[in-house]
């Protein structure tokens, strides 16, 4: 008898409460309902998926979480994946068996991406550049976005950028992305990763556990056209003193940051205080990204080019994916942490 695909249902995790943490949080439900997707949507199975800072962040944020995530529970994390379409969308080039990358769901908050099967938006995915593993390409979409976000639009050849923290998923693509287009890079780390950032082709990089980064890049004699900080200090104490070693029209995008009171009041002193009255001396911008196909497309090719690489620092398998959230929650992580969902069963789901 032949195996029906897809299934009505699949193994989904989901959480209707994060008291405690999310990873204390997550269920495994083996019969949850494959979702349908509209006419602009793609229903993929998803083969590899990868946890970002934000799949926990916002849900355990107190109150406000329970809203910015989800109106409805339970919710699933994980936006970023790799997989199969197996229903593309209306008008889509995409056809039945392709395989993709990109962001799942309709919330950049719980994508759905920790499941058997999820749905993503019509321009939000795109095709596996040929050479580029699935795990590798599972690792892109939102730290390779945030990267290419916040540095290609915003330098041209030549411009010297300091990125805070090279080592982890976002600063590893940011790196990579800085140099393909031409800028002279230097980034920050702890010891045992700056190797890591060498390799990957930082020019400079800052040992934080060593010097004061801010002492180090004002002893450079550098001054800096973009700084890109995936790090964020509750005072940010990097931001207040960022005037010493950069360019007046200099803009420091603040990726990471606290949720906390201080945190605010830190960061309205930047915006409402002028610089003489304590305020900000350099325009600070929050971020967060954005799906877009094209430029996803264009770190493909990067990928194919061997420009830039996933680092991946650790797989999960999708029972451990709990695991893999405690993992993340460490902030220690080299690169990115995958949770292999069908990577060893997806061909032969296909050929039943």
């Amino acid at each position: 008898m032949a195996t029906i695909f897809p299934p009505t249902a699949a193994r989904t995790w989901h959480y209707i409460s994060t008291k405690g943490g999310l990873e204390k949080n997550l269920t495994l439900i083996t019969s949850n309902p494959v979702p349908k997707p509209t006419q602009s949507q793609h229903l993929i199975q998803v083969i590899a998926t990868a946890l970002n800072p934000v799949d926990y962040k916002v849900a355990e944020i107190p109150i406000a979480g329970r809203f910015l995530v989800s109106r409805s529970k339970p919710a699933t994390p994980c936006v970023d994946i790799a997989g199969r379409i197996v229903t593309p969308a209306t008008d889509s080039p995409f056809k039945r068996g392709d395989f993709v990358f990109g962001a799942s769901g309709t919330s950049p908050f719980a994508g759905g991406g920790l499941s058997e099967f999820t749905i993503a938006g019509k321009d939000n995915v795109v095709k596996v550049p040929e050479g580029v593993s699935l795990v590798d390409a599972a690792a892109v979409p939102i730290a390779g976005l945030t990267a290419y976000q916040t540095i290609v639009p915003r330098v041209k050849k030549g411009d010297h950028i300091f990125i805070n923290g090279g080592s982890g998923g976002t600063g590893i693509f940011g790196i990579q992305i800085a140099k393909a287009v031409g800028c002279h890079v230097t980034t920050s780390c702890s010891t045992p990763n700056v190797e890591l950032c060498k390799s990957l082709g930082a020019d400079e990089v800052v040992d934080y556990r060593k010097d004061s980064v801010a002492e180090a890049l004002k002893a450079s004699g550098v001054l800096f056209d973009h700084i890109v900080d995936n790090v964020g200090s509750e005072d940010l104490e990097l931001y207040w003193k960022c005037h010493e070693f950069t360019k007046p029209g200099a803009v420091y995008v603040l990726i990471a940051g606290s949720l906390t009171l201080s945190s605010v009041v830190e960061k309205a002193k930047v915006k409402f205080l002028p610089g003489f009255l304590g305020g900000g001396k350099r325009k600070l911008e929050g971020f967060f990204a954005s799906p877009n196909a094209a430029d996803l497309a264009q770190i493909g090719v990067w990928m194919t080019e061997g420009k830039i690489r996933s680092v991946i620092d650790s797989k999960f398998s999708f029972e451990e994916a709990p695991k893999a959230f405690e993992k993340l929650k460490t902030g220690r992580s080299r690169g990115k942490i995958i949770v292999d969902v069908a990577m060893e069963t997806y061909e032969k789901s296909w050929s039943g």
